[in-house]
């Protein structure tokens, strides 16, 4: 066994090997980007090399800065994780001729399967079934736009070379195909370094499904049970599942035995995963990824196994711990992928200073952040992973529902409560999901829960309680000598903005109103009121009863801003500042800002344009995604204030437009 291992990656995955590697006694060493340089994993190793500036393509996917870090810290082994360079053929191959061990399968095997196109030719004449398509070598826009019209709509367009669901675009009608081969290709470029695309059949409604198997260089050759990853938004896994369930003991089999073969076929070593869709009927090779793939955790929970010290074990020559024989299975394992993104705003990334992390007791979490880290927006949104292991499907369903609604984070937003609600949902727990739920029946999981009378005075006594001090004369508690005392705070959170106003007696708050009128004016609507009686406010925890209901809440004050845990919900309150609301209503309008940092890849319009409503203007691509902006009214452009390649920070005026009312004409 070699005694020092590089992680050649950062974020949840780096810390979960660094974790497995130093249980088995071995150095470790980081590498990080100037982005990264406060990051939880540098903080684990022993040893840390910068490798570059914030940009993936000269830091993580920089193989001569890598292998330069591995040579100056004395590493011996060199892990890719997944993602980045993991499904590299030319990094394995640097590391093999640098002396270095690649944990992973050898380059013939990584370039074998690293082509979706190449794979899916070598899958097909090893009789396994494959979807339909084109996967050539001609690649000019204009003959697979004519290959694509003559196999017929609808379809999928995907990099050839890609992974992660990045970059694969689905198409039902014509007017949409160039445009979707053209973003396709210029993610394939970006993130992959290799522009090939290939088109296939698209199956509206299947279920994804995929092997875990392993390899050694003795031979052996088995798997590690089936896998159900079919929550999945833009072809992103969310939530996955140990083992599939609802299939057809034959099927699974057939599936299991498939997956081996694809592995024997091309000498496979290490830990990879044969990925299919099924369509209710009928299963179809889809992919293989020649890494450790992110839910490899689900498969460690249902086994027992570490599959991170199988990876090290086999790298260093060692044959596989088990027989097939000798695998067991255990219960059932749910996985839920946290990201840093708003699911009540169409998901829009996030980034950011996390002001807390705190996740609940019970559950297995590997995370890549702390309370005070920093998410950068310049790579992708997965934070955390959040697994449950329990005897039964429901019971693991439920575990993890309730864990993700005990998780407190603030100051990114992210999508764990969102998360909670499919786990809850019957179309989840009965089995009646594919990858299109989420697309075509996500509508009773978009919107946040609604806001209760009781939050909004919780969030309103946090907020006044943030002045108190050791000076009486400081303390917002509304004393006047003799007489009650009333004090009002404005609060704003999901476009709603309300007026509390708290009733403070000898005994403390004894009456909130909400939805008090302006001063001198009338109420459109009375305010309603709630009876406050033994108020508490800790440091992060207030109580209070109203009547015989006793309310406790945990909440975070952070800068204009309290955050309020509250049963399952999480809700954030902007203490509202009458002397913004001009600035953020000028701020908004038109629509033409950035959200959040990024770098324009497209400019579809020049100055003196004229454009309709809704039309694109502009593609920003932040956080490995896509994002349009539109034109919030039809208008002529007058003013472009970023080209192509640029970067732009947060709230950057991209564009200027004029309103016309004539275009239509």
């Amino acid at each position: 066994m070699f005694q020092r291992l590089l992680v050649a990656n950062r974020g949840e995955i780096a810390c979960r090997i660094l974790r497995t590697a130093r249980r088995m006694g071995l150095g470790t060493v980081a590498v990080y980007s100037e982005a990264d340089a406060g990051a939880r994993h540098v903080r684990l190793a022993d040893q840390a090399v910068c490798i570059g500036p914030a940009s993936a393509a000269e830091s993580y996917l920089n193989i001569e800065a890598i292998i330069a870090a591995a040579r100056a810290s004395g590493a011996e082994a060199v892990h890719p994780g997944y993602g980045f360079l993991s499904e590299n053929a030319r990094f394995a191959a640097a590391c093999r001729d640098a002396g270095l061990i690649f944990v992973g399968p050898t380059p013939e095997a990584i370039e074998a399967m690293g082509s979706k196109s190449l794979a899916k030719a070598r899958v097909r004449a090893a009789g396994i079934p494959v979807l339909p398509g084109y996967e050539g070598e001609r690649q000019d826009l204009e003959f697979l736009e004519a290959h694509a019209l003559e196999a017929g709509l609808p379809l999928i367009v995907k990099p050839a070379a890609g992974g992660g669901g990045k970059g694969m675009y689905v198409v039902r009608e014509r007017a949409e195909l160039r445009a979707a081969l053209e973003a396709a290709r210029r993610l394939a470029e970006s993130s992959f370094k290799d522009g090939t695309l290939l088109i296939e059949r698209f199956v509206p409604e299947p279920r994804h499904i995929e092997v875990q198997v392993f390899a050694d260089q003795h031979g052996g050759c088995i798997h590690l049970g089936d896998r159900d990853c079919s929550i999945q938004r833009r072809h992103q896994k969310l939530i996955e599942e140990a083992p599939a369930p609802n299939l057809p003991d034959a099927l699974r089999e057939r599936l299991r035995a498939a997956a081996v073969e694809v592995a024997r076929g091309i000498g496979y070593r290490g830990a990879g995963t044969v990925e299919f869709i099924y369509d209710g009927e009928a299963f179809y090779f889809l992919e293989m990824n020649t890494r450790l793939q992110v839910e490899h955790t689900v498969t460690e929970a249902v086994t027992g196994l570490d599959l991170v010290e199988w990876q090290l074990r086999v790298a260093a020559g060692e044959a596989l711990p088990l027989t097939q024989a000798q695998v067991c299975l255990r219960g059932h394992a749910i996985e839920a992928r946290i990201c840093a993104e708003d699911p009540w705003r169409e998901f829009l990334p996030s980034a950011g200073r996390f002001a807390l992390v705190q996740w609940p007791e019970g559950v297995r979490v590997d995370a890549g952040f702390e309370s005070g880290d920093t998410v950068p927006s310049v790579y992708d949104s997965l934070i955390a992973k959040v697994i449950a292991h329990a005897p039964t499907r429901t019971e693991a369903a439920g575990l993890l529902a309730g864990a993700l609604e005990r998780s407190q984070l603030a100051g990114v937003r992210t999508n764990e409560r969102w998360l909670s609600r499919i786990l809850r949902s019957a179309v989840f727990l009965e089995v009646r999901h594919s990858v299109a739920l989420l697309g075509t029946q996500g509508g009773p999981f978009a919107a946040p829960e609604p806001l209760t009378d009781t939050m909004w005075v919780l969030a309103a006594l946090a907020a006044l309680g943030s002045g108190a001090s050791s000076n009486p004369w400081s303390l917002r508690d509304g004393f006047c000598p003799n007489l009650p005392g009333d004090l009002e705070v404005r609060l704003r959170a999901e476009g709603v903005t309300e007026a509390v106003t708290v009733r403070f007696d000898r005994g403390g708050p004894s009456v909130a109103w909400i939805g008090s009128p302006p001063a001198g004016q009338p109420a459109a609507d009375p305010p309603r009121s709630l009876a406050l009686a033994e108020v508490r406010l800790l440091s992060d925890t207030i109580e209070a009863r109203s009547g015989s209901l006793r309310h406790r809440a945990r909440y975070l004050l952070e800068s204009e801003r309290v955050h309020l845990w509250f049963a399952a919900v999480h809700a954030v309150f902007e203490i509202d500042d009458p002397r913004a609301q001009s600035f953020s209503a000028a701020h908004s309008a038109g629509g033409l800002t950035t959200p959040l940092p990024g770098v324009v890849v497209a400019v579809n319009v020049n100055i003196g344009q004229v454009v309709r409503r809704g039309e694109t203007l502009m593609v920003i691509e932040a956080m490995k995604m896509e994002h349009g902006i539109h034109a919030p009214f039809d208008g002529q452009v007058t003013r472009i204030h970023f080209a192509l390649g640029e970067r732009v920070p947060e709230g950057s005026e991209l564009l200027a437009l004029d309103a016309r009312e004539d275009v239509s004409s």
